[in-house]
Formats: structure tokens, C-alpha cells, sequence
């Protein structure tokens, strides 16, 4: 199985990584990884995943069976909106 190369968004830092990544890697881990490096210290469930525009909800499944493809973005945002001052 070859890694996928992902661009992912971190909104807190507005930093875009670029991560390679197993197909067989949990929406969740992806989540933490991402947060991880781009040294976010809130805890990972108060983020939400989203792929095409939509929620990857159900953390616990793969980046393959979620459908996720070689050089995707996803964005990794909080899961309640912070209001603008």
C-alpha cells in the first residue's frame, strides 16, 4: 500500500502542510497529526475534519474507506465557530 500525499489546513495557524499518510490511517490520527505539527494545543475533539466541504464524521474510519485521494486537501477547523470582533 503507498502513502498518500495530502495537503491539509490547519485554520487556527493557517498553516497548509503537506503529510504522507497510509491509506489505512483514522480520520482521527490525521486530525491529531495535523494539529500536532502545526503545534496546536487545544485537544484534537475540539476539531472537526472536512474533505470536499463536508464532514469526515465518523473519526474512526479510514482515510480510504472515507474516500479521500492522493493529493487532497482537507481543512482542519474547530467545531465551534469563533466570532469575529
Amino acid at each position: 500500500m503507498s502513502p498518500l500525499t495530502l495537503r491539509v489546513m490547519v485554520l487556527d495557524t493557517w498553516d497548509e502542510l503537506t503529510l504522507e499518510v497510509l491509506p489505512s490511517t483514522r480520520i482521527a490520527d490525521l486530525k491529531r497529526l495535523a494539529l500536532e505539527r502545526a503545534r496546536v494545543r487545544r485537544p484534537a475533539d475540539a476539531y472537526q475534519v472536512k474533505y470536499r466541504g463536508a464532514e469526515l464524521g465518523e473519526e474512526d474510519r479510514t482515510l480510504a474507506e472515507a474516500g479521500v485521494v492522493a493529493n487532497a486537501p482537507l481543512i482542519v477547523l474547530p467545531r465551534r465557530r469563533i466570532p469575529a470582533r
